[in-house]
């Protein structure tokens, strides 16, 4: 329950505003309800799930559109490995664990990395799924609610909505920074996410992560 009560803040609030604006722009593009809804509820990923609808609608190949999405997960894998290191109650992975891994998102991981060390760890778990739980719910509602009201949104306002999240976890980046070396990363993060932007629209937050992580680490080890 307090995990549930968790995904009933601000994070799932950011979350049902941000599918808000995936289901208008589904709509917007021509895809159906079922499709907007089987998105959020397979792929739970808002910014794979908007690459995979774009991609389609500007009829790009399929195998260029798996690729895309591909790149838009991985940043997922880091956050999955580090998150299940608190939940884990053993050596070996359990069928539990591999249905907890799907209900990971950046809100999810950003709560779950603040609340969940300071619980017992056979609460931890049950906690994760609360969190997890809600802020799934909250997209796949999120989702219907846009793909329903799209008539009435401009169209400018769903591609506000969808920027929620993002602004979500540099906030949250912000309020846990408590290091020399995390300042370093948030701002090298913040200075190289434009250039690559241009530069390798594809993999450039992959590369942004690595190359602005490694360099905050580097330079803050020797500080």
């Amino acid at each position: 329950m307090r995990g549930l009560a968790v995904a009933a803040s601000a994070p799932a609030l950011v979350l049902f505003t941000t599918a808000t604006g995936f289901g208008a722009l589904a709509r917007d593009l021509g895809f159906t309800l079922g499709h907007a809804l089987f998105m959020s509820v397979v792929m739970y990923a808002l910014p794979a799930q908007v690459m995979l609808i774009d991609q389609i609608a500007r009829g790009a190949a399929l195998t260029a559109v798996a690729f895309a999405v591909t790149l838009t997960a991985v940043r997922l894998l880091p956050m999955s490995i580090t998150l299940f290191a608190l939940i884990r109650d053993g050596p070996r992975i359990r069928p539990i664990h591999i249905v907890a891994s799907h209900l990971m998102a950046v809100t999810v991981w950003l709560e779950g990395s603040r609340r969940l060390p300071l619980l017992p760890h056979d609460l931890r778990l049950p906690h994760f799924f609360g969190i997890g739980f809600g802020m799934f719910c909250a997209t796949a509602g999120g989702s219907v609610l846009g793909f329903l009201i799209a008539g009435t949104l401009p169209p400018a306002v769903a591609a506000a909505l969808l920027f929620m999240t993002p602004v979500y976890f540099l906030l949250s980046l912000f309020v846990g920074a408590s290091q020399r070396m995390d300042w370093l990363a948030i701002a090298a993060g913040l200075l190289l996410g434009p250039p690559l932007f241009l530069l390798l629209p594809g993999p450039d937050l992959m590369l942004t992560g690595v190359i602005g992580g490694t360099v905050a680490y580097l330079l803050g080890r020797r500080r």
